[in-house]
Parts: C-alpha cells; sequence; structure tokens
C-alpha cells in the first residue's frame, strides 16, 4: 500500500472508531438506559424525520388528511434509527477494516459479507477477523434490541391510549374542560369527578415518566383521529381548575393534585421536544386564553345547571392563577404535535383557524323540555341520596328504613 493510502486508510479506522463509539452511544441511550436521555444521534435523526413530514402537511389544510399523514410519523422515525445505526455501524467497521484489506473497495465487501451473515467473504490475519466477528454481531444486537424494544413501547402506548379513549365519552372528542363538568352534571355523576381526577393524576405520572424515557412514544398519534393525549390532560386539568375557581367548596380534593402533577408532566414533555417555556411563571402572568372564551364556558356550564358557589368574574383570577402554570407548555406540545384543534387549545402552525367544538351523542329520548326534565330528575336524585346518608345513622339505636325514590313519577314530571 503506499505511503499516501496508508495515512488515509488509518485515518479512516480513526474515523471509523469515533463512528462506532457514537453509534453504540445512540443505540444504548436510546433503547437500554432508562432515563430521559438525548443522544445527537438520536436527536439529529428525530429532527430530521420530523422535517420530512413537516414539508407535506404543512401544504395540507385539512386536519384529517394531515392526521392520516402524521399517524406515520412514529413509525417512520422507528425505522429510520434502525437504517441509521445499521448504516453507521456499516461504515464504521468498513472504516476500521481498511488499513488490514488494502483498499476501502474490499473492505466494504467484507463489511457487507460480514454484518449480514453472507459468508462470500472471508479476512485474512487476527485483526480483520477479530473485527468481522464483532461487525456480525453488532448488527445482530441492534436488530435484536429494536425488536425487544417494541413491546416496551406499545405497551406504553396503549396504557396511555386507554384513559383517553375513556375520555371520549366523559369530555367529548375532541375534549374540552368545560365539557367534562358539563356532562358529569347532566347525568347526575359529578360524585366520580373525583375518581377521574385520581385516575388523570396517576396517568399524567406514567405519560411523563414513559415519554421522557421513550421520546419516540411523542409522535405515535391516537387511533382516532380526533384524540389526542395533549388535549385530553388539557382538558382534564382546564376542568379542575374551573372546578376549584367556579365551585371552590364541593370540588375534590384530588383536583390539587392533578394539577400538580398535570403541569410538571406538561412541562417536562414540553422540554423534551424543546418548547421554550417559563419554569415559574407569575399566577398575574398573561396567558393565551382570553376572558371572552372563558365567559363562554361558564355560560355553557350555567346552561347545564352546574351549581356556582362563586361570581364567575372573581372565579376567573383563580381560573387564570391555575392556567398559567401549564398553559404554555400544553400549547407549545399542541402546536409541536399537530393536535386536533381543540376548544382552548391554542393556535397551530401556518395560522390555520379551524376549531372543532367536542361532538356529543344524539339523545334519541322525544323529549320537548328534556334539559329541563333532565335538572329536575337530577335534582330530585340527590335529595334521595342525601336523605339516605341521614337515614343511615339514625340516633337511639333504631334502624332506619330505607329511603327510596319515584323514578317513575319522577320520569313523568
Amino acid at each position: 500500500m503506499l505511503p499516501a493510502m496508508a495515512t488515509a486508510a488509518w485515518a479512516g479506522f480513526a474515523a471509523g472508531i469515533v463512528i462506532l463509539l457514537l453509534t453504540a452511544a445512540s443505540v444504548l441511550g436510546t433503547l437500554i438506559v432508562p432515563r430521559a436521555t438525548a443522544p445527537r444521534l438520536t436527536v439529529l435523526v428525530t429532527r430530521t424525520v420530523r422535517r420530512a413530514f413537516l414539508l407535506v402537511t404543512d401544504r395540507v389544510d385539512g386536519y384529517r388528511t394531515r392526521d392520516r399523514i402524521e399517524a406515520l410519523g412514529g413509525p417512520a422515525l422507528l425505522m429510520a434509527l434502525l437504517l441509521a445505526w445499521v448504516a453507521l455501524v456499516f461504515v464504521s467497521f468498513a472504516l476500521l477494516l481498511w488499513p488490514f484489506v488494502g483498499n476501502f473497495g474490499n473492505a466494504l465487501v467484507l463489511t457487507g459479507a460480514s454484518m449480514f451473515t453472507l459468508g462470500f467473504a472471508t479476512p485474512h490475519g487476527v485483526a480483520p477477523t477479530a473485527l468481522v466477528f464483532l461487525c456480525a454481531m453488532s448488527g445482530l444486537v441492534i436488530v435484536a434490541l429494536q425488536i425487544a424494544y417494541l413491546p416496551t413501547l406499545y405497551a406504553a402506548f396503549n396504557r396511555r391510549e386507554t384513559l383517553v379513549t375513556m375520555l371520549e365519552f366523559l369530555g367529548g372528542v375532541p375534549a374540552w374542560g368545560p365539557e367534562i363538568l358539563m356532562r358529569h352534571e347532566l347525568i347526575d355523576n359529578t360524585d366520580r369527578l373525583g375518581w377521574l381526577y385520581e385516575r388523570w393524576t396517576e396517568w399524567a405520572a406514567d405519560v411523563s415518566e414513559s415519554h421522557t424515557t421513550y421520546p419516540q412514544l411523542l409522535y405515535f398519534r391516537s387511533p382516532n383521529p380526533y384524540r389526542s393525549w395533549v388535549v385530553g390532560l388539557l382538558a382534564v386539568m382546564d376542568a379542575a381548575a374551573l372546578h376549584l375557581s367556579l365551585s371552590p367548596l364541593s370540588a375534590p380534593a384530588s383536583a390539587r393534585p392533578l394539577l400538580r402533577m398535570g403541569y410538571v408532566a406538561m412541562r417536562e414533555l414540553a422540554g423534551a421536544v424543546g418548547v421554550d417555556i417559563d419554569p415559574d411563571p407569575d399566577p398575574a402572568d398573561p396567558i393565551q386564553l382570553t376572558k371572552a372564551e372563558y365567559d363562554d364556558g361558564v355560560a355553557r356550564l350555567r346552561t347545564s345547571g352546574w351549581p356556582l358557589e362563586r361570581d364567575a368574574d372573581i372565579a376567573w383570577t383563580h381560573f387564570h392563577g391555575w392556567r398559567v402554570n401549564y398553559e404554555a407548555a400544553a400549547y407549545g406540545l399542541c402546536l409541536y404535535l399537530d393536535t386536533p384543534p381543540a376548544l382552548w387549545s391554542g393556535p397551530r402552525r401556518g395560522g390555520r383557524s379551524e376549531v372543532m367544538r367536542p361532538a356529543r351523542p344524539t339523545h334519541r329520548v322525544p323529549l320537548i323540555d328534556e334539559r329541563e326534565k333532565l335538572i329536575r330528575v337530577r335534582t330530585r336524585r340527590r335529595a334521595a341520596r342525601h336523605a339516605a346518608e341521614h337515614a343511615g345513622h339514625p340516633h337511639d339505636g333504631e334502624a332506619a328504613p330505607p329511603a327510596t325514590v319515584d323514578i317513575a313519577a319522577e320520569e313523568g314530571t
């Protein structure tokens, strides 16, 4: 080998070591290390794939069409990472073999034969033989780790989507905070709001941990184009903030832990995708949600019969103080991930103004004054439950008869 060629070959050998180490750091940080890491190669591939999809989706106005395209983003990212790792390992071992086989072409052939276990080329010498074995092992290890990674990824995805799907009948699609409270009020189910807040507190902790450890999950969209885990969490947090602001006496204790865990999760996830937010906002800082939008939500709550324990204008200050903690992170995630354009979920790319109100199932009971009747029935049921609770604690050790309510009489009212 000529001196100039030998120098180039050994320079390639050094470059091969660097490429191999960078690739190994990316594989280990992405697939094995159980904490939020950001290997440079993984970040570069992620940004490249996202930009490629944005080149297409930015030219599409209809949300449904964009969602169908973006649904391929998560799987495409996993395939791109696998291809990048295999390609870089291939190049790195070819560079490592170059000084031992005479020219780079022979090194490429020998690397391909070993990595893909074809076996039609064999090395001569101890060093190239050892490199060939390492090359074959590296390819198999990368593929095996990626295969083992998928069950963990999809298990976390399924846990995330179970509660998001459940929210469809509790808050509509796309989800909206006032709608959650309205539906619970209309069906006389407000006692279950505490349970809902508890479930979403646990959910927020799980998603925060899993989606920062495995950030590729952020790009996997819900099966229903109008459902979104970001919009779902934002809606439940808005419901809890409205509950505490408008009805502080009856609000369950679990509303506060939800808001605390929720905005911690929002901030961590927003930081994982590079959304710039204030880590400690002041309660008096401005928010993007307008007072007019808030008044519209409260007015709709009133029509459902929701009991207001505080004047709506006074409650606005309290609601503002809650929302300033999570609005910027939530809006940043909605913009970055192009979530369904739900109410109170912020702007979208390209200045798109499309907004979707939550869809409600059609009521098939042929009543003229249906809402008023539902409110009267709900009031009687609550009075009956209240009487039953008091009757369950009789004085002087006497057993009290069970309280009953005449449902037939209610329905005929």
